[in-house]
């Protein structure tokens, strides 16, 4: 069974690719995105497998 690390972020609308990109690298898998609390801001919901022995 996979145990899962997920993180929260908030991203910049005009920088949306620039920042999925880089957690894409860094291994997280985008679950979702929501729109922020204003319209310059979508929130990121990310997920990774943890690694062996955390």
């Amino acid at each position: 069974m996979t145990k899962w690390e997920y993180a929260t972020a908030p991203v910049l609308v005009h920088a949306t690719k620039q920042i999925l990109d880089n957690w894409g690298a860094d291994g997280w898998e985008l679950v979702q995105i929501v729109p922020g609390p204003n319209p310059q801001n979508v929130v990121a919901y990310f997920k990774r497998p943890l690694e062996a022995g955390q």
